[in-house]
């Protein structure tokens, strides 16, 4: 293997841009202990900072690369978080009450009803694009631009900031819920029969079953990290399906919120012929019939005891 100098960049943009990038930084993390998350340009290191903050600094000195400081910040989570100052070389860091990481705002309380209104505002925007631009109001035009356009700003990484409160709920359903409206035909129907009529699920049906894929892939697909993320009681005893899992035990409101907490009880009550699917294309067909039960359109709210006219 042959060494030499190299005396020029790589185009920003380019396709071989972001593998060099990531060859160059594959050794940030030697001889750091913490969670280092490396995405192209965008690396988080995670972790119980102690006294020695030198490590980066290091790094940096060695490779002949500086940190933008002016773009570092610090976010406290967690209760009773004392708030320490940190510091990149010489030079201290400011704290951030909220950070946006690949486009989720993030506030140190977890609290995602920014998020939540970032994406309502971005979603509102192109839909007033549409509907003063389009002259069609025919379903064919309408529901293929707002599948399009739309409806990703409201499913972006929704799994990551599942929504905690009603008003939140109620402003993305909003969104669909004007969407319906400017089809022609469905003038003085309900937004059940609307949405019904457009082929489509409530938002709130479509996160719950993007919750539930999500567990069929970590679980049929016997993936590595099924384990440590879900307790399985396998025994052939248990009603309904013969993978359930185990609900934890917590003590805090907003745990509930956490994917490996909120989609227990739904899975719980799925059919043994559901969850034992031979393929995610068979698990969604069945899934479909089974989540139209399991949520109630009307009051945006769960509605488990549906749930028995089905099992």
């Amino acid at each position: 293997m042959w060494l030499v100098d190299v005396t020029s960049g790589v185009p920003q943009g380019s396709i071989l841009g972001p593998v060099l990038f990531n060859a160059f930084i594959n050794c940030l993390d030697v001889g750091l202990d913490d969670v280092l998350s490396k995405f192209s340009d965008d690396t988080k290191l995670g972790g119980i900072v102690d006294l020695d903050e030198g490590g980066l600094e290091s790094w940096a000195i060695t490779n002949r690369m500086r940190f933008n400081k002016g773009k570092c910040w610090v976010l406290h989570l967690g209760r009773g978080n004392p708030g320490f100052m940190y510091r990149l070389g010489d030079e201290t860091l400011e704290s951030s009450p909220a950070e946006r990481d690949l486009g989720v705002v993030v506030d140190s309380k977890l609290n995602m009803s920014q998020q939540c209104a970032l994406a309502a505002r971005k979603a509102n925007h192109i839909l007033g694009c549409i509907k003063h631009s389009i002259a069609s109001r025919s379903r064919e035009v309408i529901v293929p631009l707002y599948s399009a356009l739309v409806q990703p700003h409201l499913n972006y990484c929704v799994h990551f900031w599942a929504l905690q409160y009603k008003k939140d709920i109620k402003l993305l359903e909003s969104i669909q819920r004007r969407t319906t409206k400017m089809v022609k035909g469905l003038e003085g129907k309900t937004y059940e029969e609307r949405v019904r009529a457009l082929g489509l699920f409530s938002l709130e049906k479509r996160r719950l079953k993007g919750d539930l894929i999500t567990v069929y892939n970590f679980l049929a697909r016997g993936s590595g990290e099924a384990g440590d993320l879900f307790s399985v009681n396998t025994s052939d005893r248990t009603r309904r399906n013969g993978v359930k899992l185990r609900q934890g035990k917590f003590r805090l409101d907003t745990r509930k919120r956490f994917f490996t907490d909120r989609v227990v009880a739904h899975w719980n009550r799925l059919l043994r012929d559901v969850v034992a699917a031979p393929s995610l294309s068979e698990f969604k067909r069945c899934l479909d019939c089974a989540v139209s039960h399991m949520v109630k359109t009307f009051g945006l709210k769960l509605d488990l005891s549906s749930a028995r006219s089905w099992t």
